[in-house]
């Protein structure tokens, strides 16, 4: 069932990188997958990594391959990259970037660290648990406060500039159940597809 409106990025690339977004994210599109992250990095010669997921927040090695069979025939055509590369499809992971507004909800209760382009509360760097999350930004409940500094601090979406899930048991349990109920789903509709 395809996805009638797709959530824009928060948090998007800039120059070949975006270039190669721009590209592939209408393929990822038409496959129900949405892109989390591009990046070109200088490891192995030169690595393309692309992290996608599905619409649902999940990924496997299948997911990866059917990815990077679609993408791969495109990027050819278009021929952004000058040079030759790796190309690297994967998961967010479970300490995902966040990127959408809805990954701030449906991360709640979870610890981030992240960075705004402006100064907020006198700094641009921030830790803590995603206490809330509505359209127009997210509120950290801060696990190091300094002196003086409030203990919750509110981040508006338009001054993020990065941000990032903190690896911890609750996580790793909560991104281990998501996934099992994902599957679980995944056989059910598999079933009804047969029937």
């Amino acid at each position: 069932m395809p996805q009638t409106e797709t959530e824009p990025r928060l948090i998007i690339e800039t120059g070949l990188d975006l270039r190669i977004a721009e590209i592939i994210e209408p393929v990822l599109t038409a496959m129900d997958y949405r892109l989390v992250r591009v990046r070109m990095l200088n490891q192995n010669g030169l690595t393309l990594q692309i992290m996608a997921e599905r619409n649902d927040g999940t990924m496997d090695v299948e997911g990866c391959e059917a990815v990077s069979t679609a993408i791969s025939p495109v990027l050819d055509v278009e021929d952004p990259i000058d040079k030759a590369y790796h190309l690297e499809v994967s998961s967010p992971g479970i300490d995902r970037p966040m990127v959408r507004k809805s990954d701030f909800t449906r991360w709640k209760g979870h610890l981030v660290k992240c960075e705004t382009s402006i100064m907020i509360d006198n700094r641009k760097r921030f830790r803590g648990r995603i206490t809330e999350a509505d359209a127009e930004g997210f509120t950290l409940e801060r696990d190091q406060v300094a002196y003086g500094e409030e203990p919750r601090v509110t981040i508006p979406f338009s001054a993020l500039a990065e941000a990032k899930l903190i690896l911890t048991d609750d996580l790793i349990r909560e991104a281990l159940r998501a996934d099992k109920l994902a599957k679980t789903q995944a056989a059910n509709q598999n079933d009804e597809d047969v029937e």
